[in-house]
Formats: C-alpha cells, structure tokens, sequence
C-alpha cells in the first residue's frame, strides 16, 4: 500500500509558500533567471540547468518531504521565487544537514519578502520536520544574503565553511541556527 502524499502549503502574512506546479515553472524562470539574481548563483542558468535545477526541487520534495518551494505573493498571486528547506547536499559541503534557502525577483528586493518567507521556513524546520540545526549557503561577496542570515539570528560558521566553485567565488560559507536559537516567527 502506498503512503498518502499531501499538498504542501505555508502561509504568512503576505505569502504563500507552496508545491510547485507545472504552471509556476515559466514565470520562476522569467522572474529569476536574470543576471542580477542569478549573479552569486552560477549564472544565468541555460535550458539543461533549468531543467536539472527543477528535477532536484521536485526529487527534494520526495525524497524528504520538503524542498525549496514555490513562494507566491498573496495580494496578487504571482510568482517571487522560491524559499523552503531541504537537506545540504553540495560537493564539499554539510551533507544532509537541513538547509534553507531563497531566490526572489530584483522587484520586491528590499520589501522584506525574503525574510517572511525565510523565518516562516526556518518556523517550519524545527517545529514541522524536526530539525535540531538549520544551515544556509553562500558565497562571501554575496553580502545581501548573509545579511539577511544575521538579520535571521543565524551566526556564522567558519568551521563548516568548504572550497566550492560552483557559485562563482572560491568558497561556500555556512550559517547556522539551532532549534533552541531560534526565536520564531516575531523574533
């Protein structure tokens, strides 16, 4: 007999976190796959990497039950980007401890759509999946991103840190956040 799979879906305030489907693929790409977003993350991505880049999100959400989703802006439905949770699995890298990530559009940067969706996530890490520690994932230049992991509660992890070209610098740097660090969604 087959487990029962459930539709996930997430909301905040403004946002929706949510299963991809079919439909959400082509304005994901349209909204994100540009020089500005892309810029710390490997480029702009061609046809067989979008492609690749979608198998990994949906196998995520199979194999552990959670991936880095599809985020939706409530007021109007459209598509931001993604942010979600799923296990680190880069070459080099923490493997298999809970991550989480996000990618928005340039347009709603500054709005605080990443840090929504990025603390509800990280809520989802401890209190639904169980995660003892949540890490995240970037290069040193990228100062927006780790910014935005400080602003989280999130501390610096040196000791994680790994060499890792994939992003365009040298080196990956880790951040990290125990379940007993965490201060919620209002912290």
């Amino acid at each position: 007999m087959g487990s029962l799979v459930t539709a996930f879906r997430h909301e905040t305030d403004r946002l929706i976190l949510r299963d991809w489907r079919g439909t959400d693929w082509e304005p994901f790409w349209h909204a994100t796959n540009t020089p500005a977003v892309m810029e710390w993350l490997g480029g702009v991505c061609d046809d067989a990497k979008r492609n690749a880049a979608q198998q990994r999100l949906l196998s995520y959400q199979t194999d552990h039950g959670h991936t880095f989703w599809a985020v939706e802006r409530k007021e109007v439905g459209a598509i931001l980007g993604f942010c979600g949770l799923k296990r680190c699995n880069q070459a080099g890298g923490p493997q298999g401890e809970m991550e989480v990530g996000w990618r928005l559009c340039e347009d709603v940067w500054g709005q605080g759509y990443a840090k929504e969706a990025a603390a509800a996530a990280l809520d989802l890490a401890f209190t639904r999946f169980g995660a003892e520690q949540v890490i995240a994932l970037t290069v040193e230049p990228n100062a927006p991103s780790w910014g935005l992991m400080k602003r989280l509660g999130m501390e610096r992890r040196e000791d994680l840190d790994f060499p890792n070209s994939d992003f365009g610098a040298d080196r990956i740097i880790v951040y990290s956040i125990a379940r007993t660090d965490w201060k919620g969604l209002d912290g």
